[in-house]
């Protein structure tokens, strides 16, 4: 459509993540109730169509030119390019011109995870951002005849009535994978069927919703974290674990005539000891195609089953019921780093209107040193399996805004200061002219950008080798006075680090200290996360920067 309609839905779903107004009784389908609004509800909403169903870097580069033109504050782009080289990157070309300006440009990180080097935006002027879940269950209770109760996942879009239904358990019935297995279930029962082999969960919920049986509802029992994502749930039905599973099954098996019941639309806030965040399975991970001299994702945010605005009429429908009954909503919930970009973007918009005076540079730090690396067991941030995650997922860790109003110190840097970094990087002068787009100074190239984390990365002819890196940061104090920091480390492993100075004196608001950070490390095919944080003596400031050693492994997929 050659419009600014937007008749896919992800524009307005977006947009609304990041300054979408108040509105009440919202929900999807019973799931997600309340009232929904944007992380800047007051901020002024400007919206660019750039892609149509075919795609153009050039429209993309005109849209980014014509926000920077409107004199927008920040910039929210919830899309990616394949060009790794940052000359030939319409984002990064664009970016650059926007932060030229004061305009600080979020960016989602890309959806190809979870393997290492799969991020696209490795762009040094850009806030990348990964995405992690949220404390949310949409859940639907399963109460057994004999009284005892199972929270399942279910997003099962209707208020069916499944009460006391005859419960079956049959080893050969359960992989529910066929029409002429699911017409053998008995009627107007509750069946079990199990993820085994080649049968997933979308294939028995493709089998059960064309299934010419009268079984009402079923039980699924699955491991696969990936499905907890998906709003596709087009039969009553409710997901549980191979653990919880045990009771049913024993239930089933040796009770005379089982019974259960199914309650849906069924929404928990605050679930442990499923923590919460944890990085999304597919959030892209660093290190950025680009430039791997800086640490990217920079953060990460929400970007899980995020309930917000949407175009009822989308080209792609909504959710079903059966196989032929399509509901549309003005709401729904959409996963991915699409949804994370927005909110760092609203919080940006928030900073930004907070302290007027903040570069972008500044905002960003701001975000970036007073993110949370632990979850809400107070335990590091982990994967969707449980397994540590690592700085090259989830950045800094998740987005803190109230923290973010009064970060302390911050990192800042000038349009000079990138300018010398595009300098640092051996294009060819057309090169360079094609990101910077202006007249530029490159007699003081320099790697080495104030940036609030640190990244060491090498190859493997070096993994052999004992290395020492030094960085150079310069850090203002924005703290209501006089203070005075001194350093937490904690090293990567394997490695030597040293600070000067160890303290950090400051006598006025606004004043600037410069320190050093020598890293002496061997190569390690694994990667190592450290970090250094600077403490108030009042303790009421942590300013807290990444650390991470990483080797570019052959496995690492740049494609």
């Amino acid at each position: 459509m050659n419009s600014a309609r937007d008749i896919q839905g992800h524009g307005t779903h977006v947009a609304s993540i990041a300054a979408g107004n108040y509105v009440d009784r919202v929900s999807f389908f019973g799931y997600a109730p309340g009232t929904a609004r944007g992380v800047a509800p007051r901020a002024r909403l400007a919206v660019y169509k750039v892609l149509w169903t075919v795609g153009s870097g050039s429209d993309t580069l005109a849209g980014i030119d014509q926000a920077v033109a409107d004199g927008v504050d920040i910039l929210s782009i919830s899309l990616s390019y394949r060009q790794p080289n940052l000359y030939e990157n319409p984002l990064a070309i664009a970016a650059f011109g926007a932060r030229e300006k004061g305009i600080l440009v979020s960016m989602s990180a890309g959806n190809r995870g979870p393997s290492f080097g799969t991020l696209r935006s490795g762009i040094p002027w850009a806030v990348v951002v990964a995405s992690g879940t949220v404390d949310r269950w949409f859940a639907g209770t399963l109460t057994l005849g004999n009284g005892k109760t199972i929270t399942g996942w279910t997003m099962f879009p209707a208020r069916a009535t499944i009460r006391d239904l005859p419960l079956i358990y049959n080893k050969t019935l359960s992989t529910c994978d066929s029409d002429e297995l699911l017409a053998e279930a008995p009627e107007r029962s509750i069946i079990v069927c199990q993820t085994i082999g080649n049968t997933d969960f979308d294939s028995i919920m493709f089998y059960l919703s064309r299934s010419k049986s009268n079984v009402p509802a079923a039980i699924i029992i699955a491991e696969d974290l990936i499905m907890l994502r998906s709003t596709s749930f087009p039969y009553p039905g409710a997901v549980i674990t191979p653990k919880e599973a045990q009771v049913v099954v024993n239930y089933a098996s040796n009770s005379v005539a089982p019974t259960a019941s199914i309650d849906f639309q069924q929404t928990i806030l605050g679930t442990k000891p499923r923590a919460a965040p944890a990085l999304s399975d597919d959030s892209s991970r660093g290190p950025g195609q680009g430039y791997e001299g800086i640490l990217k994702p920079d953060i990460m945010a929400p970007g899980v089953l995020i309930l917000a605005a949407y175009n009822p009429h989308a080209n792609n429908g909504g959710p079903r019921i059966g196989t032929n009954i399509v509901l549309s909503s003005d709401y729904t919930l959409l996963s991915g780093t699409s949804m994370a970009c927005p909110h760092i973007s609203g919080v940006a918009a928030l900073l930004k209107a907070a302290h007027p005076k903040w570069s972008p540079a500044a905002i960003q730090s701001a975000m970036m040193t007073t993110a949370n690396p632990l979850d809400n067991t107070k335990q590091p941030i982990r994967e969707a399996d449980n397994t540590l995650a690592t700085t090259l997922g989830i950045g800094s860790g998740q987005v803190d805004p109230n923290r973010a109003l009064d970060p302390g110190l911050i990192y800042d840097a000038s349009t000079q200061d990138l300018v010398n970094l595009v300098c640092s990087m051996n294009f060819t002068r057309e090169q360079t002219r094609t990101i910077i787009r202006s007249s530029y100074n490159c007699s003081t190239p320099s790697s080495d950008l104030n940036y609030p984390s640190f990244a060491v990365l090498y190859n493997s002819q070096e993994a052999s080798m004992t290395l020492t890196r030094k960085f150079k940061r310069t850090v203002t104090n924005v703290g209501v006075g006089a203070a005075t920091y001194r350093f937490k480390l904690v090293k990567p492993n394997g490695t030597t680090i040293r600070i000067q100075p160890e303290t950090l004196v400051f006598k006025k608001k606004y004043e600037k200290k410069s320190y050093s950070l020598s890293i002496r490390y061997r190569g390690d095919p694994q990667s190592r996360d450290g970090s250094l944080t600077w403490i108030d003596e009042t303790g009421k400031h942590s300013v807290r920067s990444t650390i991470v050693v990483h080797s570019r492994r052959d496995s690492d997929n740049f494609s």
